[in-house]
C-alpha cells in the first residue's frame, strides 16, 4: 500500500545537522530497545477494554506536559482480550470540572512488526501533527501503537475494525491517568494509515464505546478505497514498498496465501522490508535499497484488488459513510500520487450523500508526507470548534475545488 511513508517531517524538523546525523545513527538501535514493559501475561488480560495494565513516565514531551508510555487492554480482531501500547499526554495542571477533551491521534504507517511501535520512536512526539496546539488548548493527546506494535506481533496492518478498537481504547485508558479528569468526550485525528483508522473509528465508535461521546472525525490523506490503491501501488518503488507489507501482514493474521500472488524469488526480500520501520526520511531510503528487488520480480499476477481472497479483504477493509450527525474533516495535498486527490473526493461526496457534514481542506502543491503537517492548525481549529460545540460547517454542495485537480 501507498500509504504513509512516515512523514518526511522529521527531517525538516530537525534543528541542526547534528540532529538529523544523530537520528540516523539511533535509527538502527530502535529495534533493540523494547523492554517488559510491552508483555503482558495470563492475568495481566483479565479487566474491561480501555483499562490500564502499566503505565511509566515519559520526559521530553512538549508545552510542560507529562507524558507516559502506556499498556492498555483491548480487543482483538476475534473479540479476544489483547494488550496494546501507546502514549497518553497530559496538559499540565489539575483537569478543570468536567475533566478534559481528548484528541486520540491516530498514527500514519511505521511498520507491521513490534519494534515499531511508535512510542518506541526517538520522535514520538514530533511525530503527531498538532501535538503542541492541543497541548497548549488543555487538550489531552492519546497516541496508540495499533495491536501488534509495541505488544507481541504481527500487527493488523489496514484492519480498520482491530485499528479503531485500539484508538478508542486509548481513549478510555487516558481517563485513568492523573490531570485528566472524567470527561467523555473526543474526537480523533490520523493521517493516512490513521486517517483509515479514524473513519472506522467514527463507525463503531457509539456501539463500542456507548459511554464516550465522539465529537469529530479529523482525517489526513486517508485510506479510504483499498481496493483502488492496492491497485495503483504497483506503479511505484515505494507502492510496491508498502504493498509487500500489505501482503506480509495479512497473509499472517488472515492466512491469505501470499505464495499465490508473489513470486517465490521475491519471499526473502518481503520478509526483510516486513522487518524494518518507517521512522524517518532515512529508513524511507533505507527501505528503497532493500525494496529494489521487487522492481524485478513481485507479483505473479497483473493486480492483487482482482485475486480473491485478497479484494474481498481489501473490500472489507475500505471505510463507508459515517452516521450523519458525526461531522468529518479531510485534508488533502494536492499534489499526492500515494492517496490521490479524486479518491479522498469521492468519499467525501459519498459522506456528502450521506447527509454529513464535511469539512474539505485541499493543501496546493503538498504530497503524501507532509499533508498532517500542513494541515494540523486547520484540523486543531475544527476540532477545538466541535469540543466547544459550535455547530459544525459544511462544503457539501459546493463544487469540488479547482486546486484539487
Amino acid at each position: 500500500m501507498k500509504l504513509a511513508f512516515r512523514s518526511f517531517a522529521v527531517a525538516t524538523r530537525c534543528l541542526t545537522a547534528l540532529a538529523c546525523v544523530a537520528a540516523l545513527a539511533l535509527s538502527a538501535g530502535i529495534a533493540n530497545a523494547q523492554t517488559p514493559f510491552y508483555q503482558a501475561y495470563g492475568n495481566d488480560l483479565v479487566g474491561p477494554p480501555g483499562t490500564l495494565i502499566r503505565s511509566e513516565p515519559m520526559m521530553f514531551a512538549p508545552a510542560g506536559a507529562q507524558a507516559y508510555r502506556v499498556l492498555y487492554r483491548s480487543t482483538g480482531l476475534h473479540g479476544e482480550p489483547v494488550a496494546v501500547s501507546g502514549v497518553i499526554i497530559v496538559p499540565p495542571g489539575p483537569a478543570p470540572a468536567g475533566g478534559r477533551p481528548i484528541v486520540a491521534w491516530a498514527h500514519p504507517t511505521t511498520g507491521v512488526v513490534p519494534h515499531c511501535a511508535p512510542s518506541l520512536a526517538i520522535f514520538v512526539f514530533q511525530q503527531m501533527a498538532g501535538l503542541r496546539q492541543l497541548i497548549e488548548q488543555g487538550v489531552v493527546v492519546a497516541a496508540t501503537d495499533y495491536p501488534g506494535l509495541g505488544t507481541p506481533g504481527p500487527h493488523p496492518y489496514l484492519v480498520g475494525d482491530s485499528e479503531a478498537r485500539s484508538v478508542i481504547d486509548s481513549v478510555r485508558a487516558a481517563r485513568e491517568l492523573p490531570g485528566v479528569g472524567s470527561g467523555n468526550i473526543f474526537a480523533v485525528w490520523g493521517h493516512s494509515q490513521g486517517g483509515q483508522a479514524s473513519l472506522y473509528t467514527g463507525l463503531i465508535a457509539k456501539s463500542y464505546a456507548p459511554e464516550l461521546r465522539l465529537v469529530g472525525v479529523a482525517a489526513a490523506a486517508p485510506a479510504t478505497s483499498l481496493v483502488t490503491l492496492m491497485g495503483d501501488d504497483f506503479k511505484t518503488s515505494g507502492g510496491k514498498n508498502l504493498t509487500a507489507m500489505t501482503l506480509w501482514s495479512w497473509s499472517r493474521v488472515f492466512g491469505a496465501p501470499i505464495d499465490k500472488v508473489v513470486v517465490p524469488e521475491a519471499i526473502p526480500t518481503v520478509d526483510r522490508l516486513a522487518g524494518e520501520c518507517i521512522e524517518s526520511i532515512f529508513d524511507i531510503v533505507a527501505r528503497r535499497r532493500t525494496e529494489k528487488p521487487l522492481e524485478e520480480q513481485f507479483l505473479s499476477v497483473p493486480n492483487i484488488a482482482n485475486v480473491e481472497p485478497w479484494r474481498s479483504l481489501a473490500t472489507r477493509n475500505s471505510p463507508g459513510a459515517l452516521p450523519s450527525q458525526i461531522p468529518l474533516f479531510l485534508a488533502q495535498g494536492t499534489t499526492d500520487d500515494l492517496v490521490r486527490p479524486e479518491v479522498t473526493r469521492a468519499y467525501m461526496q459519498r459522506q456528502c450523500k450521506a447527509g454529513g457534514r464535511v469539512t474539505m481542506m485541499w493543501v496546493p502543491g503538498v504530497g503524501h508526507g507532509l499533508v498532517a503537517r500542513d494541515s494540523a492548525d486547520a484540523a486543531v481549529a475544527w476540532m477545538m470548534d466541535r469540543f466547544s460545540g459550535r455547530p459544525a460547517p459544511s462544503d457539501c454542495g459546493r463544487q469540488s475545488q479547482a486546486s484539487a485537480q
